[in-house]
């Protein structure tokens, strides 16, 4: 159960998608998922009717809308293709962290507008690099995000990168989910440590697990890394993280 929407923001008319559970009767938490660095795609349509189906209004919005509107992956194309690759990561240079809070305020702007969202708390969600998506609008919006989950997430904390989300973490009042891939070359162990060091120096409540044996990618049912058991577990974990702070009662 979705529909189109068209969010008007500082660089133009992002196109995004709402979410409801079948038969939704009035507003639901909002929850925004941002999708990996191969964009809308059936592979995250079917993930945030997922996530919206456990009482959630859900909204995914298209992250490459400055460059091109709809799915920037041609079908039967992915990531992995030559032809494809050079696009996706020239898109994705142009999201730095400015335009992500441009995009942000947008989003946030959004949720206050639109019917099916209650107002409150809000959960985000993000995958690959937009694990730091997921942290960096946390940080933009302490006051209104209460949980923010990043799955097989890359480039979280790199020494060298000044705009790296390990940087603004003690701006955080979410409660805040990694679920690692084991052995994953974008997010080795020692910028996990990394992270987690400075969440817990913040007192950011957190939790960091290590998915053993799933490759990055593993929640993506289009990706040769997918891990049936994997994902089955992020959607738990991902459950109980916006139950226990999106619930109703914390409304």
């Amino acid at each position: 159960m979705s529909r189109p929407i068209t969010i008007q923001t500082a660089d133009g008319a992002m196109d995004a998608h709402v979410f409801v559970p079948d038969g939704a009767t009035g507003p639901l938490p909002a929850v925004v998922l941002f999708t990996d660095i191969g964009g809308l795609r059936p592979c995250y349509f079917d993930k945030a009717q997922t996530v919206a189906d456990d009482g959630y209004t859900v909204l995914m919005p298209n992250i490459y809308y400055r460059d091109a509107a709809g799915a920037v992956v041609p079908e039967g194309k992915s990531f992995r293709d030559e032809d494809v690759r050079p696009t996706l990561f020239e898109y994705a240079a142009r999201l730095t962290p400015e335009a992500q809070a441009s995009d942000f305020d947008a989003l946030v702007d959004t949720l206050d507008a639109e019917a099916e969202f209650a107002s409150g708390p809000i959960g985000v969600v993000g995958y690959c690099m937009t694990g730091a998506f997921a942290l960096r609008m946390a940080a933009r919006f302490p006051a209104r995000v209460a949980a923010a989950a990043g799955f097989h997430a890359a480039k979280l904390a790199a020494e060298d990168d000044a705009a790296s989300p390990v940087q603004v973490v003690d701006q955080i009042c979410a409660r805040v989910y990694f679920g690692h891939a084991d052995k994953d070359e974008l997010l080795p162990p020692a910028q996990i440590a990394r992270m987690d060091e400075a969440l817990a120096t913040a007192g950011v409540h957190f939790t960091t697990e290590l998915y053993a044996g799933a490759a990055h990618g593993y929640t993506a049912f289009d990706a040769p890394a997918y891990d049936e058991a994997a994902d089955a577990r992020h959607y738990k974990r991902l459950a109980s993280l916006f139950e226990e702070t999106l619930g109703l009662d914390n409304a």
